[in-house]
């Protein structure tokens, strides 16, 4: 085999890595935008999830049939939610 078919077949070898190089950027990028929307998502439903179960123990609190240890719970739910209001409140007058 001489120098330039050497070469040649090292140029050959050498573009071959480049594409490979190229399609596995694409892919990473591809899977990376695929990761953040499934994120993305994620935190939607988690907080449709969250949404729901306040829903439940307003509707059970409407209907009275919360037990001691669930009304309990949902007075810390509504102490916590005052806390955050407040916090929002007094950032918002800082601004």
């Amino acid at each position: 085999m001489t120098v330039d078919e050497r070469f040649n077949a090292l140029q050959g070898k050498l573009q071959q890595l480049v594409k490979e190089q190229a399609r596995l950027r694409k892919e990473h990028a591809e899977l990376t935008e695929a990761l953040t929307r499934a994120e993305a998502e994620r935190n939607t439903l988690a907080t449709q999830v969250q949404e729901l179960v306040q829903l439940v123990g307003i509707l059970k609190l409407a209907a009275g049939n919360l037990d001691d240890k669930d009304k309990k719970e949902f007075e810390k739910q509504i102490n916590r939610f005052v806390r955050d209001l407040d916090k929002t409140i007094a950032y918002l007058g800082t601004i």
